[in-house]
């Protein structure tokens, strides 16, 4: 059975006048953004569209992470044309997973969704998503059937890397899935519960369980601009998903250092052999350097792999705030609102 309205005599309807110190949204909607002054507006007047179809109660909160463009001059123009639009401005870029986070920690609905500005993700699904979590699922998340726009190297690689966390990580992530969700607010809150640094969304929505659903879709190219991921930050963003969902690198590292005391094991007996039935053949530099630059490359991999963590642990023991707000933009009534009144909106619902 699914989730029951709580909101007060009725559902909210799309023709209902929308004041934001009168309702707590049903539907939030977090929008990272850096640099996109090309696809912004665009964005905006498709998310209006169909989340005003969806549920006349609704918020949508950007992030500007740090953009260099006309972005932030955008979102405040964007903001005051429409009070269900809210935005918060990062003093620097401070990574997209990190703007998911600020924008989930700024968001007052029962439900949430996450999508980039980019129009990749088309916002025509969450229509569906909506339903789905209607029907009481906890997690409605995208899963990219096909990949528009993008090039070989791009989908080869993203297809490897999904597989490849798949068979590392302890905790079950689905594939071909990025950030473009719906969440319940118990959800978010628990998401919000977790303090570490080096944040892996998807994963850690994952790790939470919950009753979770896929929405196949279709994945479209940028609708403008060029792409912001560069290969640099999806490395790292791929490094994020293996050390913080899997121990076994470290385990790698081990067996990596076993095998080769084997094969030093393996030279030494076929020294011996040289030595007692072929009257001790000299041996040339060749072997010598080999056997030094493997055995120093497993010392320089292992130590990597542990000094990754290391670095992790780290970098979590300075407790620095994973951001800094330097503008916050058409909160004001939101939070007089949230101030004087208790939350409603829907519950948790019947299974």
């Amino acid at each position: 059975m699914g989730r029951q309205l709580m909101t007060g005599a009725r559902a909210p309807e799309a023709s209902d006048a929308i004041d934001p110190s009168e309702k707590r949204p049903v539907l939030s909607v977090v929008v990272p953004c850096c640099n996109e002054e090309a696809v912004l507006r665009e964005t905006n007047c498709r998310l209006v569209a169909v989340l005003e179809g969806i549920s006349a109660n609704f918020e949508i909160v950007y992030i500007d992470d740090g953009s260099s463009d006309s972005t932030p001059e955008l979102l405040r123009e964007m903001q005051i044309q429409e009070n269900r639009i809210r935005a918060i401005r990062f003093s620097r870029n401070f990574g997209h997973q990190v703007a998911i986070t600020a924008g989930l920690e700024h968001t007052r609905g029962d439900a949430v969704v996450i999508i980039d500005a980019d129009l990749q993700d088309p916002p025509e699904v969450i229509r569906e998503f909506f339903q789905k979590w209607l029907d009481g699922h906890d997690v409605v998340y995208g899963v990219r059937v096909e990949r528009e726009g993008e090039t070989a190297f791009k989908r080869g690689t993203a297809k490897i890397f999904y597989r490849f966390i798949s068979r590392l990580s302890d905790t079950a992530i689905p594939l071909d899935t990025g950030d473009f969700r719906l969440m319940d607010r118990r959800v978010v809150d628990a998401l919000l519960a977790m303090p570490e640094r080096d944040r892996f969304v998807r994963g850690m929505v994952s790790w939470l369980g919950f009753s979770q659903v896929a929405v196949p879709y279709r994945r479209a190219a940028r609708f403008a601009g060029d792409t912001k991921f560069s290969l640099f930050k999806m490395m790292r963003l791929a490094t994020d998903g293996i050390v913080s969902f899997s121990t076994l690198p470290l385990r790698m590292a081990t067996w990596i250092g076993f095998a080769a005391s084997g094969i030093a094991l393996a030279e030494i007996a076929i020294a011996l052999f040289d030595k007692i039935f072929t009257h001790g053949l000299v041996r040339g530099w060749t072997s010598t350097v080999i056997a030094i630059w493997f055995v120093g490359g497993v010392q320089l991999i292992c130590m990597g792999i542990i000094g990754e963590y290391v670095g992790r642990i780290y970098g979590e023991s300075k407790r620095r705030p994973l951001y800094v707000v330097r503008e916050r933009m058409g909160f004001e009534a939101a939070d007089a609102a949230e101030a004087l009144r208790p939350r409603m909106g829907m519950a948790g619902g019947v299974r």
